[in-house]
């Protein structure tokens, strides 16, 4: 069954707030202020409520900055009303980074500021005994990351059986950094009946098998499915060698890129941050810089400090491509271009959001040229390059950096860098990290790279960005050009010489036989760049193919609300093929040999689409010990990726060190799986015995295994109840009287060292009596 966008829940006014009190399934008019406090009314929300405040497990595809925070947030925070007297959280969020989690815990806050709804985020790296006891307040949703959070659930021995509702967010990403494991055995805890979400900008043909085996009849909504990038976005791609980058870069925000304007800036390693900081500070241009192994406190700093304009631009490495939330974000230059198409997506997604225009500049080298049509492919949009007649506005164009340009900016850095040492070897040690780098990148498709070696043989004009620097420029490249293509009439061997010499004889034997094959091969290189300056040749496919993956998409879920736009474009591809005549088909040429009715493409249509968003093979995971990861921007880091051989003292013999032994420093868990042993150990109780929580409801599992000290029942009754009317200063508890084993045995031995003393002191006196 196919469903409409725009016609799941179509009310009678067409707004978000048509979702009022008029119905029971509708949200509540609390949440309704905050959503429109937050300026929130895109599609994904009118496409997702509905179907998630009927109890439907969802899965939800849309591109980066649609919504899909507020998507489940509001419909779980409306079914949950009120904060419940029942102990035990009720909705659990797991997200893959702690960044997108603090955001999702500051949404979450900003959108339930009307409720008594209380949420709590769980995070790796924050000290667990605040986290004990935030679990002991008897929160009602829970953020976390799953490596923290099943530590947390291992070490208090938490049932879970309280949670109704589970959201993934960014579920592909989930998987591919390697929770398969902490996923399983969290899912294994949660009750059957709960509620199951999965929120992601990419859902590739991978989870539909997860969803089949994970989820009850789930819904699939594929909003902006065919545009993963926003209409509002402009993309720049700006050809150059690999040494100008640092110039063009140092340009770009001097003179393209307003003052005033918030740009994020990705490189490729840690080393390339500091290298640039150093060069933009001393260029007076304010700048910060975040990557994965800067300390946590600094890096919140550096962001704060960003977030609030004190510093208009930022260098980060790809760690910052998905949590980072920059709500006011202007621009984004890759300074590196990634060499994936969905991490293109994400980096370019933190801009043109909520309705916000925003200009994504990309510097392009020869050798990344491949990556950059890999990601049309990926689009389904045709390359453009720029010439004299392109305008400005234009968006996604591709063009090179006039000289005059880069002459400019280099003379500086050549200063700079003879008067501090300091940046000479910062310069050698990004050299060294880029060498890494590429080891770790993967090649691109040998199709693209054939191609853009054909393109990069034609000339390519400067991009219109650069169009006021390159009016005088015009005239020095044409002059150049014509020197590039100036052949002299003779040769060397032909010059100066008669027709009796040896060397005369030989080259004119060798015009004779190799001018028409010079000529033939110059005229077919010729009708290529005109072909390839025309629009680009369409994927091949059929319609019969892509109607069969339609069909096991719609087998594997019990709904597909698809985007409106899509559903117009298909119905007017129906009815164009239905209104063409026969007898036009008959005098119209066939482009092919290939017969549009029986003809069977080796690729699917959506070939490049899908191989963009695909996960890690199992082959990939396998693999991965053995290779460095593309995440990684400092040496601890890929010191840790490389795989390390270990003597074996039964094999005799060296072998890689891995997870060959399931029994190694892992524990088994209820539902049979091995997980490390760190999950597991003695934190909690001591934590327990420090803070003196009563354990006398410690197997007591009604509760769920959450809250189950009752200390944040006894926090919510009021003075009355607990006869702290006569107390003084906020909140005073009364003195305990139970004691532990502990208390008592430390009683027990004092008393006795007392008596002790007192007899020893009795049994003197009397000696002297008797004396």
């Amino acid at each position: 069954m196919r469903q409409d966008a725009a016609t799941v829940g179509k009310k009678k006014s067409g707004g978000f707030q048509s979702m009022g009190n008029e119905r029971a399934d509708r949200v509540n008019w609390n949440l309704l202020t905050s959503a429109q406090l937050a300026g929130l009314s895109p599609p994904i929300l009118k496409g997702t409520i509905p179907v998630i405040l009927e109890g439907r497990d969802v899965v939800a595809m849309a591109r980066t900055g649609s919504g899909k925070t507020a998507a489940f947030l509001v419909p779980i925070l409306d079914k949950l009303k009120a904060r419940s007297l029942q102990a035990g959280a009720r909705a659990l969020v797991l997200s893959p980074t702690r960044e997108l989690a603090l955001q999702t815990h500051k949404f979450a806050k900003e959108l339930g500021k009307f409720t008594d709804l209380k949420s709590t985020v769980i995070l790796g790296g924050d000290n667990m005994e605040d986290q004990f006891e935030a679990i002991h307040e008897n929160p009602d949703v829970l953020i976390a990351t799953p490596g923290r959070f099943l530590h947390i659930v291992m070490e208090m021995d938490l049932k879970l059986s309280s949670i109704k509702y589970v959201v993934f967010d960014e579920a592909d990403r989930l998987f591919e950094m390697g929770f398969q494991e902490q996923l399983n055995e969290i899912l294994h805890r949660l009750p059957e009946n709960r509620q199951t979400l999965l929120f992601s900008a990419t859902l590739p043909r991978m989870l539909v098998d997860f969803a089949r085996a994970g989820l009850n009849e789930p819904v699939l909504v594929r909003l902006d499915v065919e545009s993963q990038l926003s209409d509002l976005l402009k993309t720049v791609y700006l050809m150059c060698r690999t040494n100008d980058k640092a110039a063009i870069l140092l340009h770009l925000l001097k003179h393209v890129v307003k003052p005033d304007e918030l740009t994020l800036v990705f490189v490729a390693t840690r080393h390339h941050a500091e290298y640039l900081r150093d060069i933009l500070e001393r260029a007076d241009v304010p700048c910060t810089q975040v990557y994965s192994s800067l300390d946590q406190a600094a890096r919140k700093i550096n962001v704060s400090k960003f977030r609030a304009r004190q510093v208009p631009v930022m260098l980060v490495t790809d760690v910052a491509a998905r949590g980072i939330d920059i709500p006011l974000l202007d621009n984004v230059i890759n300074h590196s271009f990634p060499p994936k198409a969905k991490l293109f997506v994400h980096r370019v997604g933190r801009v043109a959001r909520a309705g916000r225009s925003g200009t994504a500049y990309s510097l392009v080298a020869p050798d990344e040229a491949p990556y950059l049509l890999d990601l049309h492919l990926f689009l389904g949009r045709p390359m453009q390059f720029a010439s004299a007649a392109s305008q400005v506005p234009e968006s996604g164009l591709c063009g090179k950096v006039p000289q005059m340009v880069i002459d400019e900016e280099a003379e500086m850095l050549r200063v700079l860098h003879e008067q501090n040492s300091d940046l000479q070897n910062m310069e050698r040690v990004c050299s060294n990290a880029m060498i890494q780098y590429l080891k770790s990148r993967p090649p691109p498709s040998s199709e693209s790279a054939k191609r853009m070696k054909q393109f990069l043989k034609e000339d390519i004009a400067p991009h219109p960005v650069f169009r006021a620097k390159s009016a005088d420029e015009d005239v020095r490249a044409s002059l150049l050009q014509g020197m590039k293509r100036f052949k002299p009439p003779s040769t060397i061997f032909e010059i100066g010489n008669t027709g009796k010499s040896d060397a005369f004889s030989v080259m004119k034997k060798k015009r004779q036989k190799h001018d028409k094959l010079i000529e033939r091969i110059s005229s077919q290189a010729a009708s290529k760049s005109q072909e390839n300056t025309g629009p680009a040749p369409k994927t091949e496919g059929s319609q019969e193919a892509v109607m069969a993956e339609e069909e096991d998409i719609e087998s594997a879920f019990a709904t597909v609300i698809g985007s409106r736009k899509s559903q117009k474009r298909k119905k007017r591809g129906e009815n164009c093929g239905s209104e063409a005549s026969p007898e036009k088909k008959k005098k119209e040429k066939p482009d092919s040999f290939k017969d549009e009715e029986f003809y069977i493409p080796h690729f699917s249509s959506d070939f490049h689409s899908e191989k963009g968003l695909e996960l890690e093979k199992t082959f990939e995971q396998q693999a991965s010990q053995a290779v460095l990861d593309l995440t990684a921007d400092d040496e601890k880091m890929l010191q840790k990726q490389k795989s390390t051989m270990k003597w074996d003292r039964k094999k005799k013999r060296f072998v890689r060190e891995g997870n060959d032994d399931p029994k190694k420093k892992k524990i088994r868990t209820e539902s049979g799986a091995w997980i490390p042993a760190s999950y597991k150990s003695d934190v909690y109780k001591q934590w327990k015995r420090k803070s003196q929580v009563d354990a006398r409801d410690d197997d007591d599992e009604d509760s769920g295994g959450l809250g189950k000290q009752k200390v944040a029942a006894c926090d919510r009754l009021g003075k009355k109840h607990r006869g702290g009317a006569k107390q003084k200063g906020p909140r005073k508890q009364f003195k305990r009287e139970l004691k532990t084993k502990d208390e008592i045995l430390k009683a027990r031995q004092r008393k006795a060292r007392l008596n002790f003393h007192v007899k020893k002191k009795h049994g003197e006196r009397s000696k002297r009596r008797k004396k």
